[in-house]
């Protein structure tokens, strides 16, 4: 029941790339990379045209395996990893000072580490730091004090069922409201619950037999916490007939329902929304209710269904949610759970997870220290270059559109000229002074984060939305575009090799961080991101026949990733993954034409043995190298905006007439489309 909230961001989820030479002797400093594309890993017995993924990346995939602690392996993957070796080191440098000023940064950090790698500590409480919430939850006699005790619990850092959290106001963009939005589930999403093949038929068995391991190991015997987990499925069942899927989720003009007070408990009568909302000490004017239908149901649900059921669910939500933070037996059910969604072999060493858990929850705190060690002023200038070299490409191409009237064109450059670029780091750092990090209480330094957290949420309400707010951390490797606010940010963790290189060619570099500039930039004119206006606000600003003309352009795109099957017969859902896809096609174009203007890309010197375009591509290719387990790809297909990385490379090539001029396509190759069907949008 911990308080999350995510802004739907670029999710970059893979990587591996070639080996850096070095002339170092010295085991701290950086290898000084001098090799750019990793020829070694392309597989050319695959004819370019026929897969232009396996031909870039097939090598490289076959002599890789997936670590057993990973669910996925390549170039994500080990820029992660690398990242992680890097904010390791600080952290136990840090925790290493025991004489570091109490409440320090330094101080923080350090102990913050150090009390989550006292595994004896943790392990020896066992489910102790659990207790009193659970006496609180036993005591509850009806619906009506289970959402008061719920409500009050946000502030807490905790709360369940009611799903709350305060962001810009999606029509009025320069302030804040109250967001309610559906929640209630363990499973993925809501057809996890009904659908009958063997995969989530076994994932509801695995729930249960979850819930029954997390109860028993509460003090239940067997036969009670069977019972229980049995109820919740069963109550979830319920939950999910109300909550709209995966692909409904990506129409913001449904999930914007502003409303007041009153009609917010019209809505849902059996809820105290007054008393509620005290309890979460907030006093919300208006309400942007996500899913209105959840919160109906949530309403029947409540007063129709045993108070037993809904004690046992909010039950296992609490300690489900807490279990990776406890002793032994409860991170093994939580991994055990888990794994059956990442194919993951085994668990992630100690260091690994606090390192992981110190950069999600100290945030800024450990980034100060990231950023001064790992980020060099140098490369955040070039990083603005390429920016501003991606924007002007991007202002050409919207300036030669065939398809849109000057009058939206213009708001379209208006639209991109107003992009707020972030990279690296913020300006400034958050305050952390409210939260107390002691060295032997790891659960009580959890709760002080999370209590921070939802009181710097709540302070947002009804005020100016702070659009320098960063919604990722700087050692993050991703990237994203935020419709509200008109940005692009691009974290430090991912201005590295194979993405950014400072030393690289421009192929390397614009085939590879330029693709993902471009990328964000046509997240703010995909399907979704070209409903806010330069403001950011949901706001129509086409005219109605160009609005025609690229819902026509984008059905083709839709068409084209519905034919895609992974894993012999699973399809990728074209409307799920629309906005990526549009992103994919569109980043490529722009990165390509900026890439034009350079002098590597005016000229035809070769490297490696290609030449300029074709190493460009190559480029481009490298960064989704990648290899998923296969529940990894099955869970990605059903819930994830991105295509698997195979298709992120030959999809938008297949539509791209550079890259048929540069690898020679012809009629017969499987990668072929004749000119008057390839996807062109942006």
């Amino acid at each position: 029941m911990k308080i999350g909230f995510a802004i739907s961001a670029f999710a970059l989820l893979t990587l591996n790339a070639c080996q850096s030479k070095t002339s170092s002797t010295d085991a701290d400093q950086p290898a000084q990379r001098t090799s750019f594309f990793d020829v070694s890993g392309m597989d050319t017995s695959v004819n370019p045209g026929d897969n232009f993924f396996l031909y870039a990346n097939g090598g490289w995939i076959k002599a890789n395996k997936i670590p057993e602690d990973e669910s996925g392996w390549g170039s994500f993957y080990t820029l992660y990893n690398e990242n992680q070796q890097k904010l390791k080191t600080i952290l136990q440098n840090a925790a290493a000072n025991k004489d570091a000023a109490k409440g320090s940064v330094e101080q923080k950090v350090g102990d913050y580490y150090a009390s989550g790698m006292d595994t004896a500590t943790i392990d020896q409480k066992g489910y102790e730091p659990l207790k009193p919430m659970l006496q609180k939850i036993d005591s509850v006699r009806n619906y009506k004090e289970l959402v008061n005790l719920l409500s009050a619990s946000y502030a807490q850092g905790n709360g369940d069922l009611l799903g709350f959290y305060v962001g810009p106001d999606e029509k009025n963009s320069t302030k804040n409201i109250a967001v309610l939005y559906q929640n209630g589930l363990t499973l993925p999403e809501k057809d996890y619950y009904t659908k009958t093949n063997s995969n989530t038929v076994a994932h509801r068995r695995q729930m249960v037999q979850y819930a029954t391991k997390l109860f028993m190991l509460t003090g239940l015997d067997s036969a009670t916490a069977s019972s229980k987990a049995s109820s919740i499925l069963q109550l979830e069942t319920a939950i999910a007939k109300s909550h709209r899927s995966p692909v409904e989720l990506r129409d913001p003009q449904r999930n914007y329902n502003k409303m007041s007070l009153a009609q917010l408990q019209k809505l849902s009568p059996n809820v105290d929304w007054s008393a509620a909302f005290k309890n979460m000490q907030v006093s919300p004017d208006s309400i942007n209710v996500g899913q209105p239908g959840y919160f109906a149901a949530l309403s029947k649900l409540l007063a129709s269904q045993p108070i037993d059921a809904w004690k046992a669910k909010v039950k296992f939500d609490y300690i489900s949610s807490n279990a990776a933070d406890l002793s032994k037996p409860f991170r093994d059910a939580e991994f055990n759970f888990s794994k059956s969604f990442s194919g993951q072999k085994v668990q992630k060493e100690r260091w690994k997870t606090m390192v992981s858990n110190s950069d999600a929850g100290l945030k800024d705190l450990l980034s100060q220290l990231f950023v001064k060690q790992y980020f060099p002023p140098e490369a955040k200038k070039r990083m603005d270059e390429l920016v501003n070299n991606l924007q002007a490409a991007f202002k050409k191409r919207i300036e030669n559109l065939d398809w849109m009237t000057d009058s939206t064109r213009q708001k379209a450059l208006a639209k991109l000229n107003s992009i707020t670029k972030k990279i690296g780091y913020p300006d400034t750092w958050k305050n952390y002074d409210d939260v107390t990090i002691t060295r032997d209480n790891f659960f009580a330094n959890n709760e002080s984060i999370a209590k921070h957290d939802y009181k710097e949420m709540i302070e947002k309400l009804g005020k100016p939305v702070d659009k320098t707010e960063w919604g990722m951390t700087p050692a993050t490797v991703n990237a994203y575009y935020n419709p509200s606010f008109n940005e692009i940010v691009f974290p430090a963790g991912i201005l590295q090799f194979p993405f950014f290189e400072m030393n690289a060619d421009d192929a390397i570099n614009y085939g590879g961080i330029g693709m993902v500039i471009g990328h964000e930039m046509t997240h703010g004119f995909d399907d979704q991101g070209r409903q806010y206006d330069a403001e950011g606000n949901l706001k129509e600003w086409w005219s109605p026949s160009d609005a025609e003309k690229f819902n026509a352009k984008t059905n083709e795109v839709v068409k084209q990733y519905d034919s895609y099957t992974i894993l012999d017969s699973l399809h990728i859902i074209g409307k799920l993954t629309l906005g990526e896809n549009l992103a994919d096609l569109g980043g490529l174009a722009i990165a390509y034409d900026a890439y034009k203007m350079t002098d590597q890309g005016k000229g035809s010197e070769k490297i490696d043995g290609f030449t300029p375009d074709q190493r460009f591509f190559l480029g481009f290719a490298q960064v989704w190298r990648l290899i998923n387990r296969d529940e990894t790809m099955r869970l990605r297909v059903t819930t994830d905006p991105h295509s698997p990385e195979m298709f992120r490379v030959n999809g938008p090539l297949s539509n791209f007439a550079p890259f048929y001029a540069a690898f020679n396509l012809k009629a017969g190759d499987k990668m072929f489309k004749e000119p008057a069907s390839r996807a062109k949008v942006w």
